[in-house]
């Protein structure tokens, strides 16, 4: 016959398993809720308010009453009082410094594809405020406003790039005495880009020659950018050549190409940003919100040098059109030689999530790979690689999404976002707190 003492302890060890089997949940449930708390675009106020545009065609502007055009080659200051026209390729040269009021306007010329260059050595301080963004923007008039209408703006620098010499040479029809970039500067700034708004720019010279809405080339990571957007860009919104770049707080609306385009060795950190596409802004093929690869072209690509290197975290990538009909693909497509790691983010909506060039087997991928902490919402499929049936040899996908806490869920986009639509300021910050996670599997 047991003793009453044996009992006692016997009864004392099933309460306490309970409890430490009660510990253990509360534990993994607040480990959940912290894992997801902070995902996307990660502020306490919406940071689209004041200083953004989500219907540029009816935006009225005044018209110009100044014209730039030609080169500026001495310290030059533009006042908000006035509004400017952009006219043909203007280059800010002899390391002078453009400086841009808060609130001012500049009109890109249709006719003359008015384009800016700030040449190597040069600067430029376009820092506006919340309530006085500055704005570069298309000469048409309301509603007659499309892609392409203009330029863009073109800043180059003397940071690394990996081609042979460590120098690069844009290829957008330029004067060839400024259009070289590259050196071993990695600090060096070319000045400020601080609230802007980029509207309709992204001329297409030729088939192989697109402009972007900002190219940044060879750009020291002293150089401040943060808090612009780029709207209905007619190729890539911003595009990375080699440099060493730190970004905060960008927005891209209604690319046709990428949102996002990282290449030649540039070293990236980017944070707190948003890409948001519709397929009918989309190209027919490769437009993703984020596009990262090493070289252009291979015979350039000094092995030797750096290569691409991308850190995002808190980023929102979202499609906001269901019936894509095919347009929307992959929202992140890496090629070989590129490094990229994504933290604490959320991408909707798209047909992949990630999509890599060569990556086939699960060691290579874990190498140049690194994915935490991740909502993945309404995607066909989560993570393929162009070689093979798709499947990343060697990866089981259910334990590595497990593994890194990346949730996969299907959901309408007004599960996951506050305000996704466009009639006030929309509002992506994520909302959803998701507990039970519906693990797709690559099809």
């Amino acid at each position: 016959m047991e003793s009453s003492f044996g009992m006692q302890n016997q009864t004392n060890f099933y309460i306490m398993k309970k409890y430490i089997y009660l510990f253990v949940l509360i534990c993994s449930a607040l480990s959940v809720l912290q894992a997801q708390s902070g995902m996307g675009i990660s502020e306490k106020e919406n940071g689209l308010e004041y200083w953004t545009e989500f219907n540029p065609k009816k935006k009225e502007y005044k018209e110009a009453k100044k014209i730039l055009a030609g080169y500026i080659t001495e310290n030059t200051t533009l006042s908000s009082r006035d509004v400017y026209l952009l006219q043909g390729v203007v280059y800010v040269t002899n390391n002078a410094t453009l400086t841009i009021e808060p609130g001012t306007v500049i009109r890109g010329d249709y006719t003359t594809c008015g384009t800016l260059v700030i040449t190597k050595g040069a600067k430029i301080m376009a820092e506006g405020t919340e309530s006085f963004p500055i704005v570069f923007t298309t000469n048409k008039d309301t509603y007659s406003r499309k892609p392409g209408d203009w330029g863009g703006i073109i800043i180059m620098g003397d940071a690394p790039v990996n081609t042979f010499g460590g120098v690069g040479i844009l290829n957008f029809d330029l004067d060839p005495k400024y259009n070289r970039f590259g050196g071993e500067n990695t600090e060096s700034s070319s000045g400020v880009l601080k609230y802007l708004r980029i509207e309709y720019s992204g001329r297409k010279l030729s088939a192989k020659k697109e402009l972007n809405g900002i190219s940044f080339a060879g750009v020291g990571n002293k150089t401040k950018i943060e808090n612009i957007q780029i709207s209905y860009s007619n190729d890539d919104s911003f595009e990375f050549y080699g440099g060493n770049v730190k970004l905060e707080k960008l927005v891209s609306f209604r690319a046709s190409d990428d949102d996002f385009d990282f290449t030649q060795g540039v070293q990236a950190s980017i944070t707190n940003s948003l890409a948001i596409r519709h397929p009918y802004s989309s190209d027919a093929e490769k437009s993703r919100c984020m596009e990262i690869d090493s070289y252009d072209m291979i015979e350039k690509f000094d092995a030797q040098r750096n290569k691409t290197n991308v850190k995002a975290s808190n980023v929102t990538f979202v499609n906001t059109e269901d019936n894509d009909q095919g347009l929307i693909k992959e929202a992140i497509f890496v090629a070989d030689e590129s490094y990229f790691s994504l933290n604490n983010s959320v991408v909707y909506g798209f047909k992949d999530f990630l999509l890599v060039k060569n990556y086939s087997f699960f060691e290579d991928f874990e190498e140049f790979i690194k994915l935490k902490n991740l909502v993945v919402g309404h995607c066909d499929n989560t993570l393929k690689t162009m070689q093979g049936d798709g499947n990343i040899a060697g990866m089981e996908n259910n334990l590595f999404l497990s593994k890194n806490l990346i949730s996969v869920s299907n959901g309408k986009i007004e599960d996951y976002f506050k305000i996704p639509t466009f009639e006030e300021t929309p509002d992506f910050r994520y909302i959803k707190m998701e507990r039970n996670n519906n693990i797709l599997v690559n099809k």
